[in-house]
């Protein structure tokens, strides 16, 4: 790919002033945010002061709503298609004024944040809603702070009550997610599911940062007390939240990171971290930060006398959801940034039960199963689905990759081969057979996996090559019982995985073929 830059062709010198919000409702703090919420009956306040808030009846992501904005400086840039779907200027900027006049009617809330950890690479982000709890969903999720950094401003116009006309506005349904990369202009609308937000701007870094050679990452990251950085990719509900949080090492990120010539930074400034049967006893961390002042609970009931939250229930959706800051996580790193890692891990759940709970992963192995992708898309996460779906998702993020996957793929590698990195594969899904008759693999054993391979454990012992992924399995595995280590010795009956096995393997084989062209 030719070396292109995606460029503000049509600057908006005053865009963050674009409307005039009340000097009484810019850049409140999170208690007068939190008053506000619960003033505006937008939510309620959970026992531990966290606010509680519903989204209606979308309740996870809108893919099919997505749109850029195709135009001179994205024409060469973005990879179109059913991912990226293109919009015409014209049809964004009469949205835009349209958008802007429904805002101008109500009340506003404007929230001046930032993204990127490493201030080389930071961007400002300008929110404005007519949402207070989405104001403070942007204070926890982004990054606080005076130190804006030189990127061109980001801006964010959030209007969950306004409904589009599919037929006037060009969009799919009433809901919209626009992102204008040229402008650096975000238009949600239709939508209350504060994820849009989060991942709306990631998706303009993923265009942005590459092309100033960051690699951008869906996946979480953290250091040991010797400063070994490993990193976490994975699809949601796959386990980068909760193994990225671990007592004994220090939290960079949970979700999304960029990989520069000085090491790994976070995007963002907290986590969006889903809290369905969350239990303290397994994850203290996450559950004492989902229990705090400041902290968005997102469709997660309460009980209606003691206010507690049932994390249990999932009568809204099994997506429930608690944004909080990183600053509600003792082990966090204040500068959200760390060195190049030592480990690569790749988390996968897969429904089918055939791949290892853990596999050692050649280079050429890392961009293949990349690229790949693979993993199940949990209950929730999207809407319409409703048991875990097997899926193939380029980057683990294939959602958020504004560029053509191999893009990623090469910048991935380059930096592999570099620094020497150790990459992982770790099966966090079935074992014992596919979904509906195994069962998941258990936490403590996965624990025990990663433990081992962060400690340095893993790394010498002897595997064995399977079969049907060629995959290197190591032969045992402190914490873990051997059996587990071999899927197929899982399975009642070896027939039915090895049939199971070789129709995945040929599904690989054929993605594989798509994402390089082949």
């Amino acid at each position: 790919m030719t070396a292109q830059r995606i460029v503000n062709d049509s600057r908006d010198p005053d865009k963050g002033r674009l409307l005039r919000v009340p000097r009484r409702y810019r850049d409140l703090p999170t208690a007068r945010l939190v008053e506000e919420s619960v003033k505006r009956e937008e939510g309620v306040l959970a026992d531990s002061g966290a606010l509680a808030v519903e989204t209606g009846k979308i309740t996870g992501r809108s893919p099919k709503d997505k749109f850029f904005v195709r135009e001179p400086s994205t024409e060469g840039v973005i990879d179109w298609g059913e991912v990226n779907q293109p919009m015409a200027e014209e049809t964004f900027n009469a949205l835009f004024e349209r958008v802007r006049s429904y805002l101008r009617r109500g009340t506003t809330f404007r929230q001046e944040v930032a993204v990127g950890a490493n201030p080389e690479y930071r961007y400002p982000v300008t929110v404005i809603t007519e949402r207070a709890w989405v104001a403070q969903f942007c204070r926890d999720l982004f990054i606080d702070t005076d130190e804006r950094g030189n990127g061109e401003p980001i801006l964010i116009l959030h209007a969950p009550g306004f409904e589009a006309d599919p037929d006037r506005d060009g969009t799919r349904s009433e809901t919209g997610i626009i992102l204008h990369p040229g402008r650096k202009i975000i238009l949600i609308f239709g939508t209350r599911y504060a994820g849009e937000v989060k991942k709306s701007v990631f998706s303009l870094l993923q265009g942005l940062l590459p092309l100033r050679d960051v690699l951008t990452m869906h996946c979480s990251a953290n250091f040991g007390p010797e400063g070994d950085t490993a990193v976490f990719f994975g699809l949601s509900g796959t386990g980068k939240t909760t193994l990225s949080n671990d007592p004994d090492r220090y939290l960079i990120g949970d979700d999304e990171h960029g990989w520069a010539d000085d090491g790994i930074f976070n995007l963002e400034g907290g986590c969006y971290a889903k809290t369905i049967n969350l239990e303290r006893e397994h994850e203290p961390t996450i559950y004492d930060a989902a229990n705090s002042f400041g902290t968005i609970l997102e469709n997660v009931i309460l009980d209606p006398e003691t206010r507690r939250p049932d994390f249990t229930n999932k009568s809204l959706t099994e997506n429930t959801r608690a944004a909080y800051s990183l600053r509600s996580i003792a082990n966090a790193v204040p500068t959200g940034m760390g060195g190049h890692p030592s480990n690569v891990i790749y988390l996968t759940a897969d429904a089918e039960g055939v791949l290892p709970p853990v596999a050692r992963l050649t280079h050429a192995q890392a961009i293949d199963y990349f690229l790949l992708g693979y993993t199940s898309k949990l209950a929730g996460t999207e809407r319409g689905v409703t048991e875990p779906e097997a899926t193939f998702s380029a980057g683990f993020g294939a959602p958020f990759l504004p560029l053509p996957p191999l893009r990623y793929a090469e910048m991935l590698g380059e930096r592999l081969d570099r620094h020497d990195s150790d990459v992982w594969l770790v099966n966090t899904g079935w074992t014992g057979g596919a979904y509906g008759e195994g069962h998941r693999v258990k936490l403590a054993h996965t624990r025990a996996i990663v433990s081992a391979i962060l400690s340095g454990q893993l790394g010498n012992v002897p595997c064995r090559q399977e079969a049907f992924f060629g995959l290197a399995i190591p032969d045992h595995c402190p914490g873990v019982p051997t059996e587990i280590l071999d899927p197929r010795s899982t399975w009642r009956d070896p027939e039915r995985f090895d049939q199971a096995a070789r129709w995945l393997a040929g599904e690989f084989m054929r993605r594989l073929a798509i994402e390089k062209g082949a």
